[in-house]
């Protein structure tokens, strides 16, 4: 098993947010922030 260095794990990052681009990026946050919204109001 190995493990990998912090650096590799960045690089691995911006590989991933480059594919998925800004648009993906900001359909998750966008998507977690609604959820959040949804569980405060139940909650409430």
């Amino acid at each position: 098993m190995t493990t990998k260095s912090t650096s590799e794990k960045k690089t691995a990052l911006l590989k991933w947010l480059r594919k998925v681009g800004v648009w993906g990026f900001l359909f998750f946050l966008i998507k977690g922030l609604i959820w959040l919204a949804l569980g405060y109001w139940v909650i409430k």
